[in-house]
């Protein structure tokens, strides 16, 4: 299975301090930094995923929806928490355009609250698709405290590609307009890439 060359560098280096104590007889300790490398290599881990559906929102993230709401008449927000036992790797929802893509530091509130949409660290990727845009919003949680975003304006997304990752405990949400209709509520388990969050509510918009 492919692996984020994070999670490959930071394995190394704790197998390697496990190897120091291992060495010195402090057996004990080293097996600690032994587990602690191979959970790097699993919370690192980037599984292919292939987009079964066309002309729908995907999930971003692998996670449980922790919130399905109507900010105003014009946006929706679906929540994604995502615990340190789900893949971090995120997808692009929809394909498209990146027209935006805003850095924000913050706090690192826990990821399933509310307010931590609002107020913790986060990155906005905007994508305009042929039913209009689509908000994708990587969001830091309580452990995490780097959001890497591998997209820059201009760039081309297909649905399901990759766009980056959340380092531990983290949120993505999803906002979009009335074109969409959602189809999960909370509670729901989704999958990065797979999972549809919301169909088409209106025809194709024509440019």
């Amino acid at each position: 299975m492919r692996i984020v060359s994070d999670g490959i560098y930071y394995a190394a280096a704790l197998a390697v301090i496990g190897g120091v104590f291992s060495y010195f007889d402090y057996w004990w300790i080293g097996i600690l930094f032994y587990i602690l490398a191979a959970f790097c290599l699993y919370f690192f881990r980037d599984p292919e995923r292939t987009p079964s559906a066309d002309e729908v929102i995907f999930s971003p993230a692998d996670g449980k929806v922790v919130s399905v709401r109507q900010i105003s008449p014009e946006e929706t927000r679906i929540s994604i928490f995502l615990n340190i036992f789900n893949v971090h790797v995120n997808r692009a929802p929809i394909s498209g355009k990146v027209t935006e893509v805003l850095y924000r530091k913050g706090r690192f509130l826990v990821a399933s609250h509310e307010a931590a949409s609002v107020e913790n660290e986060q990155n906005t990727l905007v994508i305009d698709g042929k039913r209009g845009r689509v908000i994708c919003r990587q969001i830091a949680g309580l452990i995490a405290r780097r959001i890497v975003c591998y997209k820059h304006v201009g760039d081309s997304v297909a649905a399901g590609e990759r766009i980056g990752y959340i380092k531990f405990g983290s949120r993505v949400d999803v906002l979009f307009g009335p074109e969409w209709k959602p189809v999960v509520s909370v509670g729901d388990k989704v999958s990065a890439g797979t999972t549809v969050l919301a169909n088409p509510s209106s025809p194709e918009r024509t440019v």
